[in-house]
């Protein structure tokens, strides 16, 4: 199969169908110019015999009219010293022979064709003598009357004629050979340097496209046409590869919604077993708050239990909060949407969070422009500032020092930024960083369900809730929410950009 493909190659349809007919022609036209080359010569080796004969014509039919034999030989004689002349004869009326000057001819050994011919008249046939061809023109001899006295014979020999011939035939076909190679060189050097080289350039680069490497291009390079196949095959290729992008964009969308939807499931499972857990502590876990807060109270304040129920009600205090977290994360109920004023928010929840937390050491910025000052969100204040204080109260419990709270406005989003600078979250943490329970504070100080309860609140109204890779110190969460119906179906692309 390799054989056939380089034998269907592109060079050598150009040998097959182009350069070797024109050859063909080549030779056909060089073989019909000699044949009608060696036709003109033959006629013309002819004429000149004829022209000899008939030069002498007349003083020899004079000679045999006065019977003066040795003026007939004299004339043959002064024939037979022309270089083109091999022989002459003389016949009488009856055939036989009056005079020769040149080899003996066989061609009138008998007295009858001596007749025939001298009674047809000018007659000229090629015959062999001594291996050689021999041409002979006749000539019929008549005295001032018109009656015929005799036979004129005037031979040439041929065996030079066609030695040039044969010498022509080799050097046409010695030319005809050479032109064929020079033709061939010439087509196959003129198709490399205008073809050859570019399609290889081109086929070379396919190759690898093949295997499937993406960002590939062939060379557009040589003739209009190839240059043309190039900018196609690039086209292609881009298409195909934006087909590939496509197909893979598309795949892990599917693959997201399928993680998303597994995840749903069992946050949603989750959810029905916090909120029956939460309802059933919820009621004793009050009833024993009370009597605790009972107790205390009826003591006096030195007593030795007051320190007992002091840490009993603390434990208590633990315990309502996990169940209130629990309560958080189970609740799917409808937002109640209202004009909320951000600012007012965002204040409300950094003095909540100062006065709850026990990191005073802790420096919380607000960074917003004063365009924002006045920005209102249509939203639910309860479950957006519930996002937006667990948020804080993680960066405070995991900064050093500072906690900065910014906003912006971009196109018709609000980007919402804490950062804290604090050691950060370890790559292995990142991924599961959003589910519900996983927590890297030490065991019985949190219960991992902060951040899963603000990106749900988040989720819920349009938005959407990441953590932003690289940075130099720190966390950084971003929290991006749509201010408009239209922005809402730009969120994620708004996350990507960020």
């Amino acid at each position: 199969m390799p054989g056939m493909q380089r034998f269907n190659s592109l060079r050598n349809a150009v040998l097959l169908f182009v350069l070797l007919p024109l050859l063909g022609i080549l030779v056909a036209v060089g073989m019909l110019g000699l044949r009608e080359l060696e036709g003109q010569m033959m006629r013309r080796l002819q004429d000149d015999i004829e022209l000899v004969a008939r030069s002498i014509r007349l003083p020899i039919a004079a000679a045999m009219v006065r019977g003066e034999t040795d003026a007939v030989h004299e004339a043959l004689d002064s024939v037979f010293q022309i270089d083109q002349v091999f022989g002459a004869y003389v016949y009488d009326s009856a055939g036989e022979r009056v005079a020769t000057s040149g080899p003996r001819s066989p061609l009138l050994e008998r007295r009858r064709d001596a007749r025939a011919v001298t009674a047809e008249g000018t007659q000229g046939s090629v015959e062999e003598r001594r291996g050689r061809e021999v041409f002979s023109f006749f000539l019929p001899l008549s005295d001032p009357a018109g009656q015929v006295v005799g036979l004129l014979q005037v031979t040439r020999d041929l065996s030079r004629f066609h030695d040039y011939l044969a010498r022509l035939r080799w050097l046409g076909g010695s030319a005809l050979g050479l032109l064929a190679v020079v033709f061939v060189l010439v087509v196959l050097i003129g198709h490399h340097r205008a073809v050859g080289r570019h399609v290889r350039a081109l086929t070379g680069a396919m190759e690898p496209i093949g295997t499937g490497q993406a960002g590939l291009r062939v060379p557009q390079r040589g003739p209009d046409e190839l240059r043309r196949l190039g900018t196609s095959i690039n086209a292609m290729i881009g298409r195909w590869e934006a087909s590939e992008q496509g197909l893979r964009e598309q795949r892990a969308r599917e693959a997201q919604l399928e993680r998303e939807l597994r995840q749903s499931e069992k946050l949603a499972a989750i959810g029905r077993l916090a909120a029956g857990l939460a309802h059933e502590l919820g009621t004793p876990l009050g009833s024993v708050a009370g009597r605790a807060q009972r107790a205390a109270r009826r003591l006096p304040a030195d007593a030795p239990a007051q320190a007992e129920l002091a840490q009993l009600l603390a434990e208590l205090a633990r315990v309502e909060r996990i169940v209130r977290e629990l309560l958080d994360f189970a609740r799917q109920g409808p937002l109640n949407r209202r004009p909320v004023e951000l600012a007012a928010l965002i204040d409300g929840v950094v003095a909540r969070s100062r006065q709850a937390s026990s990191r005073q050491d802790v420096e919380v910025a607000i960074e917003r422009p004063e365009a924002l000052a006045e920005l209102r969100l249509l939203a639910d204040p309860l479950r957006l500032e519930q996002a937006l204080g667990n948020l804080l109260d993680n960066a405070v419990q995991a900064a050093a020092s500072w906690v900065e709270i910014s906003a912006e406005r971009v196109d018709d989003r609000l980007l919402l930024r804490v950062r804290d600078d604090g050691p950060g979250i370890g790559a292995e943490a990142v991924e599961r960083l959003f589910e519900p329970f996983f927590t890297t504070k030490p065991a019985g100080q949190g219960t991992g369900l902060g951040l899963a309860v603000a990106r749900a609140a988040i989720a819920e109204h349009g938005g959407r809730l990441v953590l932003e890779p690289k940075q130099q110190r720190g966390a950084c969460f971003l929290i991006c929410l749509p201010l408009s119906e239209r922005a809402s179906a730009d969120v994620e692309r708004a996350v990507r950009l960020t």
